[in-house]
């Protein structure tokens, strides 16, 4: 579902047309609310993107982490066999020393069977400490790489704890200004009015028959009621932006003067919208653009009376600062 963002009033003086320049100003604000727009949306796109990544990048390490742990294992079992059998031989190296001493007398044979065993005995057991060494390195290799594997997966958990943490308090900030503005217009919920949190974001949907007469780029006083309710609620919100959109039915329009056709419409009325909530209501005129969409954004089949009310339409769209997302995202 879509919010809607409502805009001011343009002041439009008695039989007196829009100068060209006010009216390139207008076109030119749109195109700068289309760009930002867009803007965000790719913002969004990369977050998720992000998020999915790091996401995958934490699941990737874990799994070589315990791999890593199990290999660890298996080494050390076979690095203590290893030491048993070196213990073992040592043993036996001392009793074929100490009996060759005791037999040095008994015969050169038995003396050279002694050397010879000796001999076998001193290879196979540098052999054994050879391998011991390699064990012992591969081991410390493992060791330091696991350690490195640890280290690199814990900072990874902390930045994606960290932009969860950021994502989940921006979505309840946004929850609870949606409460509070749901609740700040519940007057309003049966004459055209919605609210809505959608994609990160809160629509604001006002038809324009709660706003507008027919035809009129002039706010009557219920819709007046209305903006200004929801300026009170949303003024000194400092960390979000506020997009004000225009939207009309397909019918051509058939008016006279500067407008000329529904583009022109939705782009003066969503001004119109902007002009009560800041000269009226009390908002920072930074914080809120007006932008037009005519006849080509609908909610609805423009082929009915009723589809063609709730396409003309204001929204006002309220989405969050992420500057602080994309710090973590630049680090």
């Amino acid at each position: 579902m879509r919010s809607i963002v409502l805009l001011s009033i343009v002041m439009i003086t008695v039989s007196s047309c829009v100068p060209s320049r006010q009216y390139q100003e207008l076109k030119a604000k749109q195109e700068s609310c289309e760009n930002d727009r867009e803007s965000l949306t790719n913002t969004n796109r990369k977050l998720t993107a992000e998020n999915e990544e790091l996401s995958a990048d934490l699941a990737q390490l874990t799994k070589v982490f315990e791999q890593l742990k199990k290999d660890t294992t298996t080494d050390g079992k076979y690095y203590r066999k290893v030491e048993a059998k070196y213990k073992t031989l040592d043993k036996l190296n001392e009793e074929l020393t100490d009996r060759l001493s005791r037999s040095r007398n008994e015969g050169d044979r038995e003396n050279r069977e002694l050397l010879e065993a000796l001999r076998e005995t001193q290879l196979d057991l540098q052999r054994r400490e050879d391998d011991l060494r390699e064990l012992e390195k591969q081991l410390g290799a493992k060791e330091q790489r696991l350690n490195d594997l640890q280290v690199e997966l814990e900072k990874r958990e902390a930045r994606v704890k960290e932009l969860e943490s950021i994502i989940a308090d921006k979505d309840a900030a946004v929850r609870a200004l949606k409460d509070r503005i749901a609740a700040a217009l519940t007057g309003f919920a049966d004459k055209g009015l919605t609210v809505e949190q959608r994609n990160g974001k809160i629509y604001v949907s006002l038809e324009a028959k709660l706003l507008f007469p027919s035809g009129s780029t002039v706010v009557n006083s219920e819709g007046r009621k209305a903006l200004l309710d929801l300026a009170a609620v949303i003024k000194n919100e400092k960390d979000i932006t506020i997009l004000v959109e225009g939207h009309t039915d397909s019918d051509p329009f058939n008016g006279s003067g500067a407008i000329k056709d529904n583009w022109d419409l939705s782009v003066v009325r969503a001004t119109s919208v902007v002009k009560i909530m800041t000269n009226d209501g009390g908002m920072d005129n930074t914080m809120l653009t007006a932008a037009g969409r005519g006849e080509y954004i609908p909610v609805a089949d423009n082929s009915t009376a009723e589809g063609k009310a709730k396409n003309r339409r204001i929204e006002i769209i309220l989405t969050p600062n992420l500057d602080k997302l994309f710090e973590i995202l630049n680090e």
